[in-house]
């Protein structure tokens, strides 16, 4: 069966292999859903938090139906999210809690570390990285309903034999397991040859794939289809068309945090392929009977740079991808359902990314396949206007991300109250939470945890019964752990060791790098001393953040180690304002690496800070 589904697969030369639908009458509606990838909450007109981005077709298509302002991601990182919308279990469940559907290592079981470095106090899971074809399907059960089904741009949740064909697709394009577009997103693509995906100079690939969405509508327009979107857009590599860039140039305002150009571009192709495909939809007579949803991952990227500007801002929410407040997990989302949905409504429902599977089979009156207990439960009472069909929504992220200095957690919101539990992270390795009343506090920059005792106690009840009921895999305190090294986080290339006297820096890739938060910060210009022996390769490098935003190399000084297993002593100038965090990068290669002092002095050759590990 996977061979002959094969052949529908491999770009768009292939699609005109599939044989034509036989024209038929059907009552049946049709179902297309847009996913973007990494799109923030405040990256549309949606919520009036934007004067930046242009999204007509996004706010057209919301007017069309139900503007969900409480719709929640299940995990602030792609594949889980994606793996939660087509089972309806939540990434706790599967064990699919990172972003691994394209790594070469093949894991259908989540496991925790053995062993973690000595300055992370929890031992974290090893996340899934492919979406077990014992898994039922949305896509399976509407093509057993007599759907045919598509699935067009990005997947990442497993290459063959994980694909969407695997997954109740019959057509996949570009048939690509990748996090996100292969080289860029103006063509010449990078894509595998094997795929035949190449593109004329200049296309862009979200034009493209709206061109091969819209071939397959017109292609079976006379049967009940299911059109899954899933933009590559707006996730990296940050390219965009040129002329789009320069209206966005045009137009920042140096004072907004929505100012990226490149970016802005990126939003703006994004919705010019959700008009077309409404646009297309329009012209075939499709739109009164085909269920539109949109949808977004997760939020907000704010920790990479792009000509040295954060790709977004999601205020007012704080942080963004990666992380377990708001910005992390409330996305954009809309619902169209032609007929019953009073256009242009708006709830404040909760919706979890769990809830679309059993939502879109109570909409389209299919009973729940055999032997499966969603995770969510059907919005339909919210679409409806008859009420709110969930009164708590969870997520898990059990995982450090040092670019967003996240530590792995849980949060549970009921009435407007958001509990994160942030696993074996207090003095001692216990749990440590922080409470928000969102409702007053959307930007979530007051714990209430210590004034509402009786409510944590509560919601963390309610977590417990969660990570009971999903058999979530656990963080447990991490017996190597350092409380002397507590303050430092580390890249995934890189392990620490307190040595009697030296700090043992493992380098096992191409990017070790250790960083600390700078309390109070620091005033520079001011240098930084190190001593240093290594036996790894490669240049060094130093940077230091401003006002707590990501590291970049606008804000870096490289040096040149000497990695031959001596020890060196070395001075570098940092040109830093106001910094608030320090991040060393010792090598660019494996190897071992000893640190005894690093100390940060200012231009009088007063000592700042320093940290001495030969005590």
């Amino acid at each position: 069966m996977h061979g002959r589904l094969m052949a529908f697969a491999l770009g768009a030369g292939l699609l005109a292999g599939l044989s034509p639908a036989r024209a038929q009458t059907t009552d049946k509606m049709n179902v297309v859903f847009i996913l973007a990838d990494d799109l923030g909450w405040s990256d549309t007109t949606l919520f009036g938090t934007t004067r930046f981005y242009e999204t007509p077709n996004i706010a057209r298509l919301a007017r069309r139906g139900m503007l969900f302002r409480r719709a929640y991601a299940a995990n602030p990182l792609c594949s889980p999210t994606r793996a939660s919308i087509l089972t309806g279990l939540d990434p706790a469940r599967l064990g699919f809690t990172t972003p691994g559907g394209h790594l070469p290592e093949e894991r259908l079981e989540a496991a925790l570390v053995a062993r973690a470095d000595a300055s992370r106090k929890a031992l974290t899971p090893r996340s899934v990285t492919r979406l077990s074809t014992n898994l039922v399907t949305l896509a399976e059960v509407l093509r057993q309903a007599g759907y045919v089904t598509g699935h067009f741009g990005k997947w990442h949740l497993g290459p063959e034999p994980y694909s969407p064909l695997q997954h109740g697709f019959d057509v996949d394009v570009p048939h690509w397991w990748g996090p996100g577009p292969a080289g860029s997103y103006v063509a010449p693509w990078k894509f595998p040859a094997k795929l035949h995906f190449t593109g004329q100079p200049g296309e862009h690939l979200e034009d493209r794939m709206a061109e091969e969405a819209i071939r397959f509508l017109r292609r079976h327009r006379d049967r009940p289809f299911f059109l899954n979107y899933w933009a590559f857009s707006v996730h990296a590599p940050f390219d965009a068309k040129p002329s789009l860039i320069e209206h966005y140039r045009a137009k920042a305002d140096p004072a907004d945090e929505q100012r990226c150009p490149v970016y802005g571009a990126m939003v703006h192709s994004l919705d010019e392929a959700v008009g077309r495909l409404l646009d297309t939809l329009d012209e075939l007579d499709l739109s009164r009977r085909t269920i539109v949803v949109f949808f977004s991952d997760n939020g907000g990227n704010t920790y990479d740079r792009i000509d040295g500007l954060p790709p977004t801002s999601n205020r007012p929410l704080r942080g963004g991808k990666a992380t377990l407040y708001e910005g992390g997990t409330r996305v954009p989302c809309a619902v169209v359902w032609p007929g019953r949905i009073r256009p242009g409504s708006v709830t404040d429902a909760p919706l979890s990314s769990v809830d679309f599977f059993p939502t879109l089979l109570d909409m389209l009156g299919l009973p729940a396949p055999a032997g499966v207990a969603f995770d969510g439960v059907s919005q339909t009472p919210a679409l409806l206007g008859r009420g709110t069909p969930r009164d708590t929504v969870f997520s898990f992220f059990p995982h450090y991300t040092p670019a967003t200095g996240n530590r792995p957690g849980v949060w549970v919101i009921r009435d407007d109250w958001k509990l994160i539990r942030f696993f074996c992270d207090g003095p001692h390795q216990e749990d440590r939470f922080e409470l928000y009343h969102l409702s007053e506090d959307i930007g979530e920059t007051r714990n209430l945890a210590a004034e509402e005792p009786e409510r944590v106690r509560s919601l963390n009840r309610l977590i417990d019964d969660y990570l009971r009921r999903t058999g979530a895999l656990i963080p447990r305190p991490n017996p190597a752990y350092n409380p002397s090294l507590a303050d430092w986080s580390t890249s995934k290339d890189t392990e620490l060791h307190r040595n009697r006297d030296s700090l043992r820096i493992r380098s096992t890739g191409r990017d070790p790098w250790l960083a600390t938060d700078l309390k109070p910060p620091v005033q520079g210009p001011f240098e930084v001393e190190l001593r240093l022996r290594s036996t790894a390769r490669g240049a060094g490098q130093c940077f230091w953040s401003e006002n707590g935003r990501p590291f970049s190399r606008q804000f870096s000084v490289t040096f040149e180690p000497r990695h031959d297993g001596q020890w060196h002593d070395y001075r570098i100038t940092l040109p830093a304002g106001r910094a608030t965090r320090l991040r060393l990068d010792p090598a660019t290669a494996p190897g071992e690496i000893h640190l005894q002092q690093l100390l940060l002095r200012d231009a009088k050759g007063k000592v700042l800070r320093e940290w001495n590990f030969t005590k």
